[in-house]
């Protein structure tokens, strides 16, 4: 194709003369950052396995690393650190959690660093430092370490300034951001003023607190270590706590393991739940203050779980339950078949097969033989398929307290079964229903049928013999049934 014998040009919309054509300016490429030598060892002593502490990981070492050194780099301060002696950030964390541990605010541990940490005198500023929710840039790009990378140091994989990226510009970039905002303000320097010495931040220079030694707390709240109790009383009501606990007011391990041996024999003798129960909440909280987790506690928590499912009190069995679930993932001992056990049963009274289902996945082979965990799951599984007769004779079987945990769904299935009954036969003995429902002797089956309005159906054929005429009751005990499995009483779940 042949190209055409003109030049295309484009129109002029206007009679000014065309602008010259500007050359793109080229980029300045980016400053990096020279980082002195002292604070190049000092990351090279912080990476050093024979300072790494137990307890530690490399993630919050390396986290802390990064804020310690940004916050110096952000002031342009490194000189007035000493950082041979300056702790290092696996220190720096070992202190804080011991601290908290005693309860002493985060702030009192840095604010109290030793003077030959500085070169010069302390650093003062007009601003705290930013105390904002977002992550800073440096930190959306800088890339995770793989736990494969471990053990090799982060200086042998690239320079510093790469990992670091505190810029010259990132900082000239914020100052002018702050200078127009100042200039647009709507308050004059008067009112910035005032509102300084309300939030007690006058230009007159404080001193700033380094995002590791801000504090996390008020004085006032509740500390989270643990408390060591002084109280040698056996008895204690139980109080929900509002404040911190006193040592006077909590018992020690050795006070309530006599507490315990006293409650027991005081179950045993009287019988008395609401004492019990009071009792024993009072014991779980010296427990839980005091951050007690042992053998002991596994046994405080099994107790009271037997006592409430003897009660039939589900409110205080699930707490006691969710505990242990935890304290035996911990391998403190106990009986976690026994209790295990429990959750399958009670699972079936809740019907929750969604429950049910996470707890079969989490069963091992050992577990399933297990003669009590073995009876629960024999338990589900006859009632999954509908086999009534062989319900009711593991109903008879249970052991431990397994028994009370089924007393509460019994019912429900003996009137399940009598709806299947009454479309399969007839008419039938008492004497084969009290067999097939699992009832101890005739009388008792009778009354739970004259209870459940089937008091006209039973026939009196002399010599204590009665038969019962199912079929004619079939629309009863279905109604019955459905409104047993319309609705379950549950205090609290697990």
């Amino acid at each position: 194709m042949q190209s055409p014998a003109y030049n295309a040009v484009n129109p002029r919309t206007t009679l000014q003369a065309a602008p010259a054509p500007s050359a793109m300016a080229p980029e300045a490429p980016k400053k990096k950052v020279e980082w002195p030598p002292a604070v190049r060892e000092y990351v090279r002593r912080a990476f050093d396995p024979q300072n790494a502490i137990p307890g530690i990981s490399q993630a919050d070492m390396q986290a802390r690393l990064k804020t310690t050194i940004g916050w110096f780099a952000e002031r342009n301060s490194h000189d007035t650190v000493h950082w041979p002696t300056f702790p290092l950030p696996q220190e720096l964390l070992l202190e804080e959690r011991r601290a908290a541990a005693m309860g002493i605010p985060t702030a009192a541990v840095a604010n109290g660093m030793h003077p030959a940490y500085m070169n010069g005198s302390a650093i003062h500023t007009n601003q705290s430092p930013p105390q904002s929710k977002k992550r800073n840039a440096h930190e959306a790009e800088e890339p995770q370490v793989e736990q494969t990378q471990a053990n090799v140091p982060p200086w042998r994989k690239t320079n510093l300034a790469s990992r670091m990226t505190f810029a010259d510009g990132h900082n000239e970039k914020r100052q002018k951001k702050n200078a127009l905002a100042d200039a647009s303000s709507k308050f004059d320097q008067a009112e910035l003023d005032k509102r300084r010495q309300r939030f007690q931040l006058g230009n007159n220079g404080t001193k700033t607190t380094p995002p590791w030694g801000s504090p996390r707390k008020d004085e006032d709240e509740m500390p989270t270590g643990p408390v060591v109790g002084t109280n040698e009383n056996l008895e204690k009501s139980y109080f929900r706590l509002t404040a911190p606990p006193k040592a006077e007011t909590v018992r020690p391990l050795h006070v309530l393991k006599k507490t315990l041996a006293m409650l027991v024999e005081k179950w045993k003798a009287d019988k008395n739940y609401n004492y019990i129960c009071n009792q024993f909440k009072s014991l779980r909280q010296d427990l839980t203050v005091q951050h007690i987790k042992n053998a002991f506690t596994v046994k405080v928590y099994e107790i009271h779980a037997r006592i409430s499912l003897e009660k039939g009190d589900l409110g205080e069995y699930n707490q006691c339950q969710t505990q242990l679930k935890a304290l035996y993932a911990l391998n403190l001992g106990g009986n976690p078949a026994e209790f295990k056990a429990y959750r399958i049963l009670y699972f079936v009274y809740t019907c929750n097969k969604t429950d049910m289902n996470d707890m079969l996945a989490e069963l091992t082979l050992a577990d399933k033989s297990h003669e009590w965990i073995k009876h629960a799951l024999d338990v589900r599984s006859s009632l999954a398929l509908g086999n009534y007769h062989k319900f009711f004779r593991l109903y008879l079987e249970a052991q431990n307290m397994g028994a009370y945990l089924m007393d509460m769904f019994v019912e429900r299935e003996r009137l399940n079964a009598l709806a299947n009954m009454s479309r399969g036969y007839v008419n039938v003995t008492l004497r084969f229903l009290t067999d097939e429902l699992g009832f101890d002797n005739d009388e008792i089956c009778r009354e739970f049928l004259e209870t459940h309005g089937a008091q006209n159906i039973i026939e009196d054929k002399g010599d204590r013999q009665y038969r019962v005429r199912i079929r004619e009751a079939a629309p009863q005990f279905e109604s019955l049934r459905a409104a047993a499995f319309s609705k379950v009483d549950i205090k609290g779940q697990i």
